[in-house]
């Protein structure tokens, strides 16, 4: 097996899909499926799995995926290791992300970043929010962009919130109101993901804690894949806000506000060590987080109005 068939086998896993892995990587998508063939022709299995018309990981590609993350931050700290030894003509970052930050936030951001610094040598790792955090206290990343994650031994910026949003495809008969009471949708079909998460933990704790029973009609690994059965009127979702507004925005989701609940709020936030200040070229990186997240859009905005005025009433 070659690095980089690990290293797109990695991205399909993070992108959920070829066709994304593809322009995360920046090559065509016949040539992450011959990366992803000349791998499993190697080993002898498949890594992914095709269900329902989405990929899955193989029991074979779990096994694999802990020991791919390990030789790529094998080479990625070699690399870095070689690059300090050279003349100052740059700099370096090491970035840690959680998997929806670094799906639907970071890309933009690291357009704008590498513009403005292209002799940076960056290094964007993904992950959980406790595997950035793990990352950020080894010292494997200078900075973690994360989801709602604090520690003693961090400092925690909060760049702005990404509450969980129920969204269905709006020809579903149960986005029809727009609106429901919790009881409602509990009957509703619903869709979780990444069983034991976070996200799924706060998702099934809104019902529970009133004592009620959510209808899960499916399950799945993570997001990306949520999001698409939903695209199939599959069912209805709480997805983070940074993964659905361009579809919100464009009409191919719509939300249904719960009105008798809270909102489940979730945060985007950069974590750093305490006892290690940041590098210049992290602190170069902040300032671009801070202005990605300072723009708001429309949708945002009068959501939380909507919000606010409701409660009022």
């Amino acid at each position: 097996m070659e690095f980089n068939q690990l290293e797109t086998f990695l991205a399909v896993v993070s992108y959920g899909g070829f066709h994304r892995a593809a322009g995360a990587l920046r090559v065509s998508q016949p040539a992450v499926s011959a990366r992803i063939k000349a791998l499993e022709d190697s080993l002898g299995v498949q890594v992914f799995e095709r269900v329902r018309s989405h990929l899955e990981l193989s029991p074979a590609g779990k096994a694999l995926r802990p020991h791919a993350e390990k030789l790529l931050r094998d080479v990625a700290l070699a690399r870095q290791a070689v690059h300090e030894l050279q003349p100052a003509v740059g700099g370096a970052l090491r970035v840690a992300a959680a998997f929806s930050i670094s799906t639907y936030f970071l890309p933009d951001v690291m357009k704008e970043y590498q513009a403005a610094n292209p002799g940076t040598v960056v290094s964007l790792r993904s992950g959980n929010s406790q595997d950035v955090l793990k990352m950020v206290l080894d010292g494997e990343a200078d900075i973690g962009v994360v989801r709602s994650v604090n520690h003693p031994e961090v400092e925690t910026l909060t760049l702005r919130d990404d509450p969980l949003i129920l969204v269905g495809h709006p020809a579903h008969p149960a986005t029809r109101k727009r609106r429901a009471t919790l009881e409602e949708a509990e009957s509703f079909p619903l869709i979780f993901y990444d069983k034991g998460s976070s996200d799924w933990t706060l998702s099934q704790g809104l019902f529970r804690r009133v004592g009620l029973l959510p209808n899960v009609v499916l399950e799945v690994e993570g997001i990306e894949a949520a999001r698409r059965m939903v695209e199939r009127k599959l069912g209805l979702a709480f997805l983070p806000q940074i993964a659905v507004m361009s579809d919100l925005q464009r009409g191919i989701l719509v939300a249904v506000e719960i009105s008798n609940a809270e909102p489940v709020q979730r945060n985007i936030d950069v974590i750093h060590p305490r006892h290690r200040p940041l590098t210049r070229d992290a602190q170069t990186f902040l300032l671009v987080l801070k202005a990605a997240a300072a723009v708001d859009t429309s949708f945002a905005k009068k959501r939380r109005k909507h919000h606010r005025t409701s409660k009022r009433k």
